[in-house]
C-alpha cells in the first residue's frame, strides 16, 4: 500500500483466490456478504468466527496472495475480538476490519444501521491493537465507521480520527456518496499522526469500498489513489457476476433440457485445470499458481 493505491477483488473461495492470483493482483479481500451469501445466508452476522477464518485460508492458502479480511462486528466483545485477531492471523489473514454497527449488523449500503457508542468502538479497536502488538505488529487492524448514513459527514470523520487513536492502523469509511466525500475524509485524516509503520503522506491508511449498486458511484482506482487511498475493495464483484452466469444457465438448462446455449459463457476444463495448476497423469504441486 505504500507503494500506491491497492486494488483488491473479493474472493468467495478458493478457486477464486486463485484466479485473483493469475490475473495479477497483490491482493484477495474476504467479504462478509460474499461468504454470507456463499452459505445462502444475508449478511446480517450469522456466520461464525471459525466459519470466516475457514474461508480465509482456503483463499490464502490456494492464491498465496495477502489476505484482507472482513471481520463484521468483531464476533462479540472484547474478547472474541482479540481470538477474531488471533484466529484470522494464524488462517493466512494480514489484516481485517471491524465496523461501529450495533448487532444484527447490516450491509453498509442499507438504510436503518445503528451505531454503537464512540468508546466502545474504542474498546473493541484497542483490544484488536494488543492483539496484533503481542502476534508481532504486522497484521493490519482496520476501522470501518458506516457513521455516514447514520449521523452524517462530521461525525464520520470524528468517529474514525478516535478509532486512529485507539490504535487503528486503516480507516474505512463505508456508504459515502460521491467523489467529494472521499476527499474530505481523506483530507481531514491526512492531518492525523500516522500510526507506527502508517502512509508516508501521514494518517492512518484508508480503504474504499468500491461495490456495486450500493451508495457510492463507481470511481476508478487512479481516482481513489489521487485522493489519498491506499487500497480499494471489490469486495461482491466476482460472486455477482458468477451467480449472474449461473442463474443464466439454470434458465437454459430448465427451458432446453441441455446446457448447449450456455457453453461460449463457460470456463473451458483445460482452462479450469490450469488455473488449478493440475495436468491429469502428473503429480500435483501444492500450494498455488504462478502469479500473473
Amino acid at each position: 500500500m505504500r507503494g500506491g493505491a491497492l486494488g483488491i477483488p473479493g474472493a468467495f473461495n478458493g478457486l477464486v483466490g486463485r484466479a485473483v492470483a493469475k490475473a495479477g493482483f497483490g491482493a484477495a479481500y474476504i467479504s462478509g456478504a460474499a461468504v454470507s451469501a456463499s452459505a445462502g445466508v444475508p449478511d446480517i452476522g450469522l456466520l461464525t468466527l471459525d466459519h470466516f477464518a475457514r474461508v480465509i485460508r482456503e483463499v490464502a492458502d490456494a492464491s498465496g496472495l495477502p489476505i484482507l479480511a472482513d471481520a463484521d462486528t468483531g464476533f462479540g466483545e472484547g474478547e472474541m475480538v482479540t481470538r477474531a485477531v488471533v484466529e484470522y492471523a494464524r488462517a493466512g489473514a494480514g489484516g481485517f476490519h471491524i465496523e461501529d454497527q450495533e448487532f444484527p449488523k447490516r450491509c453498509g449500503h442499507l438504510d436503518g444501521k445503528a451505531l454503537i457508542g464512540v468508546g466502545h468502538m474504542q474498546e473493541k479497536v484497542q483490544r484488536a491493537a494488543t492483539a496484533r502488538d503481542a502476534l508481532g505488529g504486522t497484521f493490519v487492524v482496520c476501522a470501518r465507521t458506516d457513521a455516514r448514513g447514520v449521523e452524517g459527514m462530521d461525525a464520520a470523520i470524528a468517529r474514525a480520527s478516535a478509532y486512529v487513536e485507539a490504535g487503528a492502523d486503516m480507516i474505512f469509511p463505508e456508504g459515502l456518496q460521491s467523489e467529494a466525500e472521499f476527499a474530505q475524509v481523506a483530507a481531514a485524516l491526512r492531518r492525523l499522526r500516522a500510526p507506527a509503520g502508517g502512509p508516508p503522506s501521514g494518517g492512518p491508511y484508508l480503504l474504499a469500498n468500491m461495490t456495486e449498486f450500493g451508495k457510492t458511484p463507481i470511481i476508478p482506482l487512479s481516482r481513489f489513489a489521487a485522493m489519498g487511498y491506499h487500497a480499494v475493495i471489490f469486495p461482491v464483484s466476482t460472486l455477482r457476476a458468477a451467480m449472474g452466469a449461473v442463474e443464466a444457465l439454470l434458465a437454459n438448462l430448465h427451458r432446453d433440457g441441455h446446457v448447449e446455449a450456455s457453453l461460449g459463457g463457460m470456463q473451458t476444463r483445460a482452462d479450469l485445470y490450469g488455473l488449478l495448476g493440475y495436468t491429469p497423469g502428473k503429480e500435483w504441486a501444492f500450494p498455488g499458481p504462478t502469479r500473473g
